[in-house]
């Protein structure tokens, strides 16, 4: 799997999707249609190397705030990207915008700004207003998820096959787990996911990543 480090690498097996750690957390980024960089869960701390790094992939001109609880970084990616876009969801602007004092845009302009194999998916269920982001490429449809789910962290260049949840998600992050776990599992039946890129651990690659991810929610749900 795509190796760890101070600076953004690509994920490996998938087009125009680069991942950066800072500390226990995980920043995507990827091409928009207009060849410019979207941030997906901008963390804190990543520093000049990791920064300098985007310059080689292109313009930052989306910062997405995936939940209302990853906020820490966006003041600092807002600096080092002042003319970029910082959205939300809908409901997560009320508590982001509060904690923050920060401006947040409609995710409009993210549609908008999605290449045709890049699509947002809103979960059911939930409290947080957590995005996710749908990747079809080829062979590989990834999950770009927040809090949702997770994995146990790896050594650099090392991922992992079991997707878990974190223990705090089910009391902070679900409103109603009868009607995510409904949503959840549609999702799968529509198209299963083969690559999880959480924010919290190692990314998941397996061909029965939809199984998994089915059998963990039905664990706790």
């Amino acid at each position: 799997m795509t190796k760890q480090s101070s600076t953004f690498c690509k994920l490996d097996g998938v087009n125009g999707i680069y991942i950066v750690q800072s500390g226990k957390l995980r920043c995507t980024a990827f091409q928009s249609s207009q060849n410019t960089l979207c941030l997906y869960s901008p963390v804190p701390k990543l520093g000049a190397i990791a920064h300098r790094s985007l310059l080689d992939l292109g313009h930052v001109s989306l910062l997405i705030a995936p939940n209302h609880y990853h906020n820490r970084g966006l003041a600092e990616n807002v600096r080092y990207f002042p003319d970029a876009d910082l959205v939300c969801s809908p409901a997560a602007s009320p508590r982001l915008s509060k904690v923050t004092d920060l401006v947040f845009q409609d995710l409009s302009i993210l549609t908008d700004a999605l290449p045709s194999h890049i699509r947002i998916l809103q979960p059911e269920g939930l409290k947080t207003g957590e995005i996710w982001l749908q990747i079809d490429d080829g062979n590989e449809v990834v999950w770009i998820v927040t809090d949702a789910f997770s994995s146990t962290s790896a050594r650099p260049g090392e991922g992992s096959v079991v997707p878990t949840m974190l223990g705090t998600f089910p009391n902070y992050g679900i409103q109603n787990g009868t009607v995510y776990k409904s949503w959840v599992e549609r999702q799968i039946a529509k198209k299963s996911p083969t690559i999880l890129v959480p924010c919290h651990g190692a990314p998941v690659r397996s061909p029965d990543l939809g199984l998994s991810l089915t059998s963990l929610i039905n664990d706790y749900f």
